[in-house]
């Protein structure tokens, strides 16, 4: 069952929540700059995060699961929330080049299949960045957090399911290093800085960066374009890359 919308708000309202929210909005914007110009969607509850890319973007909408309920978003302005099913976002094919996904995969019946729905509408060389409660960490154990709840993924199994989905996994990244106590949210900046260099497998989350490729046929006789070299992401860690603890 997913936390209702409700308690979700009530937790990013707290100390934790705006730590968590600070972190995780931080690696976002390393990796897609101020999405100036294109299409953004969250997927889950991926509100808190989205901000920063609402004044340049495109497009920016939250697809919030039926299981969840759904809220108003932003506050005071026209609404751009909605409510929809795991398996059946309500939009065309291709439509998005950017996809965040912040609790969404651990509650869901089945991750994979959602992955997939979201590679539906992510356009071609389309861009997901999937958060998710680290198996390892400390956020995973407490049930003082909506991590603490659900399906929490090893870094191998968040990239088995990317994969499964027909997405190419090319970064990833962990944050959230203070333990889930209220006390230590105050902190939570210096700790983050601390726990990446000293004790990096026990982030609290994981984000997996992933891309859709497509590929079409070579008519017989035509001339290959020259490969565009694959832009390098600012903060996440190479897929296959090792963390040194």
């Amino acid at each position: 069952m997913r936390r209702d919308v409700t308690t979700l708000r009530t937790f990013y309202a707290g100390p934790l929540g705006r730590a968590a929210t600070d972190m995780v909005e931080r690696k976002l914007v390393e990796a897609w700059g101020d999405a100036r110009g294109l299409d953004v969607l969250g997927v889950g509850y991926a509100t808190p995060f989205l901000e920063p890319f609402n004044a340049l973007a495109r497009r920016v909408v939250a697809a919030m699961p039926a299981g969840q309920g759904v809220e108003a978003w932003p506050m005071g302005d026209p609404n751009l929330a909605c409510l929809a099913g795991d398996l059946s976002l309500p939009f065309q094919n291709a439509l998005f080049d950017r996809v965040a996904m912040v609790h969404a995969l651990e509650e869901s019946e089945n991750p994979t299949a959602l992955l997939k729905e979201v590679r539906r509408v992510l356009a071609p060389s389309g861009r997901l960045i999937a958060v998710v409660a680290n198996r390892r960490g400390w956020w995973a154990q407490s049930e003082t957090t909506p991590f603490g709840y659900g399906r929490p993924f090893s870094r191998g199994q968040l990239e088995e399911a990317v994969r499964d989905a027909g997405l190419e996994p090319t970064a990833w990244s962990m944050c959230l290093y203070a333990p889930p106590f209220p006390l230590f949210a105050r902190h939570a900046e210096p700790i983050e800085q601390a726990g990446s260099r000293l004790w990096a497998p026990m982030g609290g989350l994981i984000l997996m960066e992933a891309v859709k490729q497509t590929f079409a046929v070579k008519p017989r006789g035509a001339v290959a374009p020259a490969r565009v070299p694959r832009a390098r992401v600012a903060s996440p860690v190479p897929v296959g890359a090792r963390i040194e603890s």
